[in-house]
Formats: structure tokens, sequence, C-alpha cells
């Protein structure tokens, strides 16, 4: 265990914060000790993935736990379909790799999504037509109170739109251990429809793509207007895309005839990235915080300086622009601490 230690390293944002103590673990073991010794000395506990998802806007007064738990292990359950089972502390894209080496479908349109594999079914993380909802079979954690191990299954997890029962009432109950997907091993659904994975495609000259080749689509168009973490700090999208009620986008249409949306039943899905655009943040630079140039929903750590409160003040400017504009309140889809 580590002292006044910086987690700089360990968050997407590259941001400076500091931990009063720190511990990685690789083992169950090594966890429960960790968790007792967090209990016994009334420290608060932070438990650190890949770091994607979090803005640290202050110096962590506890325990931040790197959870370095890896594996990967398959089981067969019938001709077409396999379960495939990973260890919290897999790194996500390189976990979609592996299970395309296999020739195993359904993770192909989350490629290169950063963060790692325990903290997926958290954000119920989603990408070109896909979530995980759509391939989860279970989740293994362990309760924090009683340090027991328990399971949840699709609809225990109550998945929605970048939302699960762990960011809701189960928030901070419980910390995630393993995943296990339902994936095919033949006959793939193939999702080329959503986006722009057509269009790539079409470029690639492929016109019967395998779900390697819509892969390759989908980090073709991710790094053609993501920013990579390692280059410039960011944790991808920051704010969630709306929705709102079918007569609130009706109305703002007849103001804003271009407006974006994608309707479903009596609501409407509008791209934040398109709102946060026509009030001229795209590209917009105030000290060592900007939005991305090609993409407006991306908040970077321009100058590799930025502090987190300065991040989380130029997302505020962001979300009072929008509101005062189209009536719209964006929601942070980044954890805040």
């Amino acid at each position: 265990m580590q002292e006044n230690f910086s987690l700089k390293p360990y968050n997407t944002f590259g941001v400076d914060a500091k931990a009063k103590y720190f511990i990685e673990v690789q083992s169950l073991e090594q966890l429960r000790d960790s968790i007792n010794y967090a209990k016994d000395h009334n420290l608060q506990i932070l438990f650190l993935g890949g770091g994607s998802n979090i803005l640290l806007t202050k110096d962590f007064d506890g325990l931040a736990i790197k959870l370095n738990l890896k594996g990967i292990s398959e089981e067969n359950l019938n001709e077409n379909e396999a379960a495939v089972t990973a260890k919290s502390g897999e790194n996500w894209h390189e976990f979609v790799m592996y299970t395309l080496e296999k020739n195993y479908g359904g993770l192909e349109n989350l490629s290169l999504i950063p963060g790692n594999v325990g903290t997926s079914p958290m954000q119920n993380i989603g990408a070109y037509g896909t979530e995980i909802k759509d391939v989860f079979v279970s989740c293994t954690v362990l309760d924090l109170e009683t340090l027991e191990l328990k399971t949840f299954n699709l609809d225990e997890c109550r998945f929605g739109y970048r939302d699960s029962i762990f960011k809701q009432e189960g928030k901070g109950k419980y910390v995630i251990l393993e995943v296990s997907f339902k994936l095919t091993k033949k006959d793939h659904h193939i999702k080329t429809e959503y986006g722009a994975i057509k269009t790539e495609l079409e470029n690639l000259g492929i016109t019967s793509p395998t779900i390697q080749d819509v892969s390759k689509a989908v980090i073709n168009i991710r790094q053609s207007k993501l920013p990579d973490p390692k280059e410039m700090g960011n944790a991808g999208s920051f704010f969630k895309n709306p929705t709102i009620p079918l007569i609130q986008f009706e109305d703002l249409k007849q103001r804003f005839e271009n407006i974006q949306g994608y309707p479903n039943d009596d609501v409407v899905k509008v791209p934040a990235g398109w709102l946060i655009e026509q009030c001229g943040w795209k590209g917009k630079q105030i000290g060592n915080v900007a939005s991305h140039k090609l993409q407006a929903l991306v908040i970077v750590n321009a100058t590799g300086n930025a502090t987190g409160k300065e991040i989380f003040d130029f997302s505020t400017g962001i979300i009072d622009s929008v509101k005062e504009k189209f009536g719209i309140e964006l929601e942070r889809e980044v954890n805040i601490l």
C-alpha cells in the first residue's frame, strides 16, 4: 500500500489528483483484505478500472483500489452459442479482439471503447447499434457490506440507456468481479445500419462483411474522429444523448429546422454533439480544456495540465449554453468525484 499516490496514470483525462492511500489487487483475497483495511481505518474506497469514465475534481482522502483481476474462460452452450466470461481487470478492447480471433460474434460493434470489462455493465456501454445488454448473461459481484459473492442476471441489472442498477440503488454497494456474455459461433447477426459503418465498409471495398470487417470499420471510424486518450486526455463521450418528449422536439423543429433526432414512440433522442456544436463549442478552448475539434461531445485535456475542476467548469459552461438555447439539460455521462 502506498501513500499520497498520484492517480494521473490511472485516469484517462490525465488529471493529477492524489489518493491518500493506493493499492493494486490481483485476487479476490487481496480485494477482501483491502476492503477490510479500509473499514478498520474508516476510509472511503475508490475502485479504479481503466479510469476511462471518471473525472477527479479533487484529491481522494481514502483508499483507491486498482482492480487488476485477470482471466478469460469459455463454455460451449450449443452448436451456435458460447458463454465467454472475463474478469473485471481485462482491457475491454483487447477482450473484444480476443472474441473476434475466436470468431465469436456479438461484441464487434463495441470495438475500441476505452476502459475495462468490469465497468461495462455499470454504464451498459454501447455504440453503433449494440449495447452490453444485447449479449449480457450475468455478472459476479462482491457485496461490500458482507464481502460475499452475488450474481446478477440480465433482468436484475435493470439496464437502461447508459444506466444500470449499479448506477442507481446499487451504487457503492457492489464491485463487479467478472462478466459473462453469450456470443454466437457461426450464425452471426451483422449490424451495419447504424452510423457510418456501411459507408466505411464501402470505402474498404467490402460488400459481404464478416464480424471482423465490422470491427475494422468501427475502429477506423472511431480513430478518425475520437482522440486517443494516450495522446490527449479525455474520457470519450462526456455527455449522454438527451431524450425529450416528441411535442418538445416538434416545437424545436419549428425554430431549428436542421435539428437532428431519433424518434421512439412519444420521445425523441437528440444527439448531444449536434446541440453542443450549434452552441459554438466544437473546437473551442478555454485555458487547458477544449471541446474536440472533430467531435464536440468529447472534452479534452488540451494541454495535459488541466485540473479536474477546470474540466468540470468547462462542462458546466456547455450545459448552460445548451439549456439556454434549446431548453434541454445535458447530463454528464462521466462519473464525477
